[in-house]
């Protein structure tokens, strides 16, 4: 008799189909969403330092590095949502 269960069959094989699934969407979203608000970010940081010049320089890089950042976050936010839809433990 074979006592190895299958973990990718039955209800949990499906759970898990249906779980990546809504891991990779959301986590494609997030990305996504990410992805505009950094290019934004920045495009505004430009603009703001070319307008004014030196003297709105750091409010430009300002709003360039968070917009940088938020990026960096959803990215981060996103992998560990696609990690937990694939089931992933301890992902590195």
């Amino acid at each position: 008799m074979n006592n190895n269960k299958n973990s990718n069959s039955g209800v949990a094989g499906a759970g898990k189909t249906v779980t990546s699934t809504l891991g990779n969407t959301v986590g494609g979203l997030t990305n996504t969403v990410g992805g505009v608000v950094g290019a934004a970010s920045r495009g505004i940081g430009e603009t703001v330092t070319g307008a004014t010049g030196g003297i709105g320089k750091p409010l430009g890089d300002g709003i360039a590095n968070i917009g940088t950042g938020l990026e960096g976050g959803a990215a981060s936010v996103s992998k560990g949502v696609k990690d937990a839809g694939e089931w992933k433990t301890n992902p590195k």
